[in-house]
């Protein structure tokens, strides 16, 4: 009945979508109060991040799917839908050994990072493509969890801001002249079989930046692969920070480090901050800190109201 206004289903479908996400989530709120609810739902409309997140659906098995999801998470992030991701591996089909460790790697930098399958399509796990997809897809796996404290970072800013968590390569270009996904390069999209979802263009800096996603990744690959290690490395999610970049990941031990990408000379850099405040309704606070050269040592402060002061955190540097 459209609230009494009356229609057909075709002004209905989407609105359909959006008040069933809706329905979720405060029905969720009520049942607990103290918790944030966890929801996505495959459809919705204009407003459903109040609700939650999305995924792809039913993506296609393929290089062309594999794209697809991308352009997705970038458009909804775009559009204000922060939280999306695909099915990794496509829904409807067997993905090679290949496509499936691309898949998986690219999907370990995306909001909402799941393996997913028609019943009757190809399995998901990773052990099922061997054990040097295996391998390579623990990495991958691995370094989502380092960098845990920097989604988090991502996703209150979100919420904060509006800023996506996933950002196209000219977001921000401007401010630091950097190419980012998350901070880092992203996957290319013009894909090739055989070739790597990412054989297109290399990074911004050339040599020197394809040196450095080697040394920040693991380069993975699997044999027969006509992707260079450069480009391996990227599409593993690996890749240089902008020039200055303060990125929180989680230290051995568990807690919070400041990993620094070392600023040229004579320029500064610096990031953003916000801490996990647990599963609740607590307010959280943007932290901010700043990076610069002091006689070829890399110092990091927080910057506050009051003016500059010691980090009061771990550093780590890379890129000197």
């Amino acid at each position: 009945m459209l609230e009494g206004v009356g229609g057909d289903h075709r002004e209905a479908h989407n609105v359909y979508g959006l008040a069933m996400a809706r329905a979720g989530y405060e029905g969720l709120r009520r049942l607990r109060p103290d918790e944030r609810p966890f929801l996505f739902s495959r459809s919705g409309w204009a407003g459903m991040q109040r609700y939650g997140g999305t995924w792809s659906g039913d993506v296609s098995t393929g290089w062309p799917g594999l794209r697809a999801s991308l352009s997705l998470v970038l458009g909804l992030g775009l559009c204000g839908v922060p939280y999306s991701g695909p099915d990794v591996g496509g829904f409807d089909g067997s993905p090679s050994p290949e496509l499936f460790l691309r898949w998986y790697q690219l999907g370990a930098w995306l909001p909402l990072f799941r393996t997913h399958a028609a019943i009757d399509a190809g399995r998901r796990e990773p052990w099922e493509f061997g054990p040097e997809v295996l391998e390579h897809a623990r990495v991958a796996l691995a370094e989502r969890e380092r960098l845990r404290p920097y989604f988090t970072t991502l996703a209150r800013l979100a919420r904060m801001t509006g800023a996506p968590y996933v950002r196209p390569v000219w977001w921000g270009r401007r401010r630091t002249g950097a190419a980012r996904l998350r901070g880092r390069v992203p996957p290319r999209r013009r894909a090739a079989r055989g070739a790597g979802p990412d054989a297109g263009r290399g990074p911004a800096g050339g040599a020197a930046a394809a040196r450095a996603l080697v040394r920040h990744g693991d380069g993975a690959g699997v044999r027969g692969s006509r992707a260079g290690p450069a480009r391996r490395a990227a599409v593993a999610g690996a890749g240089p920070g902008p020039g200055g970049a303060v990125l929180p990941v989680r230290g051995e031990d568990g807690g919070l480090v400041l990993e620094v990408w070392a600023p040229a000379a004579g320029r500064t850099g610096g990031g953003l901050v916000v801490r996990d405040t647990g599963d609740g309704w607590e307010p959280a606070a943007i932290e901010r800190y700043q990076s610069r050269l002091v006689d070829g040592r890399v110092v990091v402060e927080r910057v506050t109201d009051d003016g500059v002061e010691e980090a009061g955190l771990p550093v780590r540097v890379r890129g000197l």
